[in-house]
């Protein structure tokens, strides 16, 4: 057996805790070194994970044994961080969405094949189990043609929201659920589904505490290939998070308890799936047994490999992109009350930008 790459990460706040716990006990990476502007952040994640803290990213990328970093830090962050980490030959794994904004993140792609290293974003939604199986029999083609798919994932973060947080702003989390939880079914529908085409989208704002970002969104997806779906996403109640995908043949819907979204490798015991066939299916739903996994563990496994390797992963600056550019064409949309708005010019208007940033 090889031994496990090792890593460093950045940002040692609740995100990092969660994703090192994950891989405490996988055999395939280690974290070796810890790094956060806060010293007292620092000595708390050593003393808990034994990860030794340094005293700045110059230190962390200087160390020959490390291949590759994990960043979680702010969404702004994102881009000068890879670009310092890429520029030391380091891969990088970036949580989502891969940037703040889609130039950014088409920055980000950029870095690859400038310095030749591999770029993992975190969209760990695709790799829960349930997805997995959906993805599975859709092309085993036990749904027959596919031509639906719903998804929503809710929580109650906006009734918690105030000015002291992040996500109170719109520059900061625009679109308020729409860039922090329908971006993960964005990218599970694209899994699933295949390139999307074009959006509509709709926004709310109910909450009573008065943050500047919307907290009800609706958005509609038309895929290439002629098939729709819709994603919601609501901010002001109990935690969900659901999937339905309608063939021909079957339809299958996947459901967690989203109480252990932390913590992935419990998700089994409380989770749904289920596949209905035929006319009369409703009554012969077939409950499918949910196998144990771990998401997290999961995706900083596949960053390992693309590391060791230095071929990429499923998790992709491409994948990463086409979300965030999702959320864009649905913000422009909101703008627009609703008119269809393509990933084409919302890419395109991207690219432009960062020609004339360039030419400037």
């Amino acid at each position: 057996m090889s031994p496990p790459v090792k890593l460093g990460i950045v940002g040692l706040g609740r995100w990092a805790k969660v994703l090192t716990r994950a891989v405490q006990n996988s055999g395939k990476l280690k974290i070796v070194a810890a790094y956060s502007r806060s010293e007292d952040k620092r000595v708390a994640f050593e003393n808990e994970f034994g990860v030794p803290g340094v005293p700045d990213m110059k230190t962390l990328l200087a160390n020959p044994e490390i291949t590759g970093v994990v960043l979680t830090v702010p969404n702004e962050q994102h881009f000068p961080l890879a670009e310092e980490v890429a520029s030391a030959k380091k891969h990088v794994y970036t949580e989502k969405p891969i940037a703040q904004t889609l130039e950014d993140g088409l920055k980000i792609a950029a870095l690859e094949k400038r310095h030749g290293v591999t770029v993992t974003v975190g969209h760990s939604a695709r790799l829960m189990a349930g997805i997995r199986i959906i993805k599975e029999k859709i092309d085993a083609g036990e749904l027959g043609r596919v031509a639906f798919i719903e998804a929503n994932f809710s929580n109650e973060r906006a009734l918690e929201l105030t000015p002291s947080t992040w996500r109170w702003y719109k520059d900061r989390a625009p679109g308020g659920p729409l860039s922090q939880l329908a971006i993960h079914q964005f990218d599970v529908l694209h899994l699933l589904g295949g390139e999307i085409a074009e959006v509509s989208s709709m926004a709310s704002k109910l909450s009573p505490v008065g943050a500047e970002v919307d907290d009800q969104s609706m958005t509609l997806l038309r895929f290439k290939d002629g098939k729709i779906g819709y994603v919601g996403s609501c901010w002001t109640s109990p935690g969900i998070f659901a999937v339905r995908v309608f063939g021909q043949k079957a339809l299958m819907h996947y459901e967690i308890d989203f109480g252990t979204w932390d913590t992935p490798h419990l998700l089994h015991k409380a989770s749904t799936l289920y596949i209905q066939r035929g006319k009369d299916g409703w009554g012969k739903r077939e409950e499918l047994k949910l196998p144990e996994s771990d998401m997290f563990r999961a995706e900083l496994e596949m960053f390992a490999e693309s590391c060791a390797s230095g071929k990429p992963n499923e998790l992709t600056a491409h994948n990463g992109n086409v979300a965030v550019a999702v959320v864009n064409a649905a913000l422009k949309s909101i703008e627009r009350t609703g008119q269809s708005v393509t990933i084409a010019e919302v890419m395109e208007n991207a690219r432009a930008k960062i020609g004339e940033k360039q030419a400037a």
